[in-house]
């Protein structure tokens, strides 16, 4: 039998930076989402580094308006953990902008403390 679908926790405004990206972008991003519920990972899913191998995965869309980004992490066994949702705007490389790694980095942190506050 298989396993229940993990429910999707939403950090902060990922959820509304989500509603407000183009159609198709929603929709492969919620596809990888899906697929990350079901304990599996999707083709556009990979590491997000700088945060210990596939500890923290990013979903890296693209469309005619410009490139997507997804952040999650199934670190925790309950959920899907939704870290942060936004436009890549920079023109500069792949890597993602420091303002967004640490706002990953602080949601990340709040996911930890409560899980960590929920298990004691």
């Amino acid at each position: 039998m298989p396993d229940a679908v993990k429910p999707v926790i939403w950090m902060g405004s990922s959820l509304r930076d989500l509603r407000a990206m183009p159609e198709a972008v929603r929709r492969d991003i919620g596809q990888a989402l899906y697929t990350a519920q079901q304990g599996d990972t999707d083709p556009a899913a990979k590491p997000l580094k700088g945060f210990g191998g596939a500890r923290v995965m990013e979903i890296v869309e693209r469309d005619p308006s410009g490139a997507y980004r997804a952040v999650y992490t199934v670190e925790f066994a309950d959920a899907v953990y939704v870290l942060h949702v936004f436009q890549k705007k920079s023109k500069r490389g792949i890597a993602t902008p420091k303002q967004d790694i640490d706002l990953i980095r602080r949601r990340l942190a709040e996911v930890e403390r409560d899980y960590r506050h929920r298990e004691a």
